[in-house]
């Protein structure tokens, strides 16, 4: 019995002794010594393993591609010759795609009255059959105008949520009405020249 008990001693010693062997690192992740410099080490995060790559266009070319591009946008802008426009606007919290003439339902209140006309000032993008106009995030008031008018002013049809915990005799019922604007979309103006 002593025997065993001191095996048991011996062991639980010894294997809170166990050594871990030291850490070893490749020589490009081995830390810098500071005699050099350096006292980041270099990694794949501070220095990538690839050469820096260069753009095969060079810089003058590229802007004269834009410069070409927005002298042909510009162009049609100013005869009209774009066709009919759309726009992405941000309104009452989601963004939506509209055209002339549309008309979308908004599960929101909007503190205009029936009748009343509204300009969308959020307009994320406008574009034609030709030519797309992309913010970032927002193209500038001056560039773009969407005005829109209130239409109509409900409530939605009453939703009902029912909530049941079995075997709890216990249940709950909302009954949910969203109040809901109605907008028809009047126009989608470009200005006459781009910058």
């Amino acid at each position: 019995m002593a025997a065993s008990r001191g095996c048991a001693g011996l062991w639980r010693t010894c294997s809170m002794l166990t050594l871990r062997p030291p850490l070893l690192f490749p020589a490009s992740v081995r830390p810098q010594s500071s005699v050099s410099g350096e006292l980041v080490p270099r990694t794949s995060l501070s220095q990538p393993p690839w050469a820096q790559q260069t753009s095969p266009v060079p810089e003058a070319e590229e802007r004269g591609r834009r410069a070409a591009v927005v002298s042909a946008v510009n162009q049609r802008v100013q005869r009209q010759d774009f066709g009919r426009l759309f726009a992405v606007v941000h309104f009452a919290g989601r963004q939506w795609k509209v055209t002339d003439e549309d008309l979308i339902l908004i599960e929101n209140h909007i503190e205009a009255e029936c009748g009343e006309r509204i300009r969308m000032e959020k307009v994320l993008l406008v574009g034609a059959e030709d030519f797309t106009l992309i913010g970032r995030p927002l193209l500038g008031k001056e560039l773009v105008r969407v005005e829109a008018t209130v239409l109509e002013k409900t409530e939605s049809w009453p939703k009902v949520h029912m909530r049941f915990w079995k075997r709890h005799r216990s249940q709950r019922k909302r009954i949910i009405i969203q109040p809901q604007t109605v907008l028809r979309i009047n126009s989608i103006e470009l200005a006459p020249r781009l910058t």
